[in-house]
Parts: C-alpha cells; structure tokens; sequence
C-alpha cells in the first residue's frame, strides 16, 4: 500500500494499549468492519465457491474446548451450503488465506495500515507486519471453537453476532510447554485445556463493532451465543515470529528422525545454522505448493497420514 494514501482509522483501540500493551498482551480493540459489502455471508458464499477446498476448513460447532482433534464431528454439507444455512447448520467453518483475493488484501491492509499509523508507522512495512494473511470465521449458534494456539499475531475483529473469546497468559510455559508449543504450530493447533488455567485467562465479549488482539501463541479458545456469527482475523508475522516458527517447523522435521532438538533460543548458534537450511529447503519446495495436489502430498509427507484432516470428508 502507498504509505501517502489516506484512509480513515478502520481499527481503534486506546493509546495505552497500542503503544504499551502491544505485542506483548491481549487488548479490547473497536473496527469499523461491520456491514462492509465483502464480509456479509452472500459475499462469503462466494468466496467459499471459488477458494481451493484446502483453504477451507469446517466441522460441527458441538465441540468440546479440550477436543480431540481425531475425534471432530463432521457436518455433511459443502461449504457454500453451510454459509447459506449458517443459522440452522450447527456447523463452525474458517475460509483460509483471503488475502490471495485482491479485494480482500485490500480490506486487510486498510485495517492494519490504520493501526500502522496509530503507533507512529507510515505503512505496515514500516510497522514490522509482513507476510499479511485473512481468515473469515463463519460459525452456527452456540459453536465452540476449541482451546488452540496461532502461529502468529491478530487482531480479530466481529463482524456479526455474538461471541465470547477468552485468551490466556502462556508467558511462563505452564499452559504449553514448548514440546506444545512445536506441535501447535507444525502439526494441530489445538491444545489441551485445564479449569485450572482459568485465572490466566481474560474474556473479551464481542458484538459488531467489537474485537481483541490476540498476541502470537496465546492459547485461546471461543464460544458463539444465540445467533450466527461472522469474524475475520487479521493476521501476520513479524521477522521474529517468522523465525520461532521455521525452527519450530525444522525441530519436528529433525525430531521426526528421532533426533531430540533444544527449544529456539537455547542454542543460538546452533539455531542460525538450523534456519539457513530449513529456508534454503523450504524455497526449493515453495514453488510445488502452487498446484492444491502437491500441497496436499507435501503435507503428508512432511506431517503423516492425518495432515489433511480437513479433507477427510471431501
């Protein structure tokens, strides 16, 4: 985005927590998202229609907030179906990386070039955010979206409905090891919840309008109430966190051969030689994930049978 074009603020949040708080812990955030043409479920609908069925994720929104992730109820619908039938559907679904949609790049700029400029940036480059990416939460009523943690940092606004997301202070290790944390971000996000974590834990309540910033690996989980619900999260990764993850990702990979790895930051010089050969192979591999056929061979190759769980209905 041209650092010199005006928009008005898309995301707002006190001053405090903007150049305090952030990135180090959750905050209240306000959006002036709602109604926006691109996020009303006819829209979504079609999106669903023409994103590769990897992007797509859904199941029943009956779901624990310990849940299996092998033991996931499947809804029998396909995707556009259960955006149209979101009321009824009982259904919880996440439309995956839609800044590959010009249109919707454009709306994730806007909003994150907003917070850019309110911390003193020109433009998101400026402010550290790279490798910008969208999700499109659509959920029935009283879904639950299970205890899990993201590989990166969000701000997650509402867009319609209610819902309740609670977020917990993982800083010390004590809810996720980093054994966890390694497999949350290489293999499945979820993770298991305890009642005894719940003094860690902070409840925003979000009607339209309304948001939170979930910082990278805080583990969370959700709860819709009466009505359907739309939410986007808007995600990226700073230099950092794109760093922690392809060691996280090189880790597994070395300890899948049986070769126990130190956690990032344990041995650094050990790490740096890690992640110049994690990216010199992971650049040769990029240019296969074009083909939704070879993202789907990669990823069991590199993450076993069960790696495309979310296929195992289509």
């Amino acid at each position: 985005m041209n650092a010199t074009s005006t928009i008005s603020p898309v995301i707002t949040a006190d001053n405090q927590s903007l150049q305090k708080d952030f990135p180090l812990k959750p905050f209240a955030i306000h959006h002036k998202l709602s109604g926006h043409p691109l996020l009303t479920l006819p829209s979504i609908a079609q999106l669903a229609s023409q994103l590769p069925r990897d992007q797509i994720e859904y199941n029943s929104g009956d779901a624990a907030i310990s849940q299996d992730p092998d033991k996931v109820k499947s809804i029998d619908l396909d995707p556009v179906e259960i955006v149209n039938r979101i009321q009824t559907a009982g259904a919880w679904m996440v439309l995956k990386r839609i800044e590959n949609s010009p249109a919707y790049r454009t709306l994730l700029e806007d909003a994150l070039t907003s917070v850019a400029r309110a911390r003193g940036f020109k433009s998101v480059r400026d402010a550290g955010f790279e490798q910008i990416e969208g999700f499109l939460f659509v959920s029935s009523p009283n879904s639950t979206t299970p205890f899990h943690m993201d590989a990166e940092d969000n701000f997650f606004v509402q867009i319609h409905g209610e819902k309740f997301f609670r977020i917990y202070d993982n800083r010390d290790g004590s809810i996720a090891d980093d054994a966890q944390v390694e497999h949350s971000t290489v293999k499945h996000r979820n993770v298991k919840y305890d009642e005894s974590f719940k003094p860690r834990g902070i409840e925003f309540h979000l009607f339209d309008g309304d948001g939170c910033y979930v910082p990278y690996q805080w583990p969370h989980w959700v709860r819709t109430a009466g009505s359907y619900s739309i939410s986007m999260a808007i995600t990226w990764k700073t230099k950092e966190v794109r760093r922690l993850n392809d060691l996280h990702r090189f880790n597994s990979m070395l300890r899948g051969f049986g070769l126990p790895q130190a956690a990032p930051g344990v041995r650094p010089a050990l790490d740096s030689i890690k992640l110049a050969a994690y990216r010199a192979m992971a650049a040769t591999v990029q240019p296969l994930r074009s083909s939704e056929a070879m993202r789907r061979i990669i990823r069991r190759i590199a993450l076993g049978k069960n790696a495309n769980y979310y296929l195992k209905k289509a």
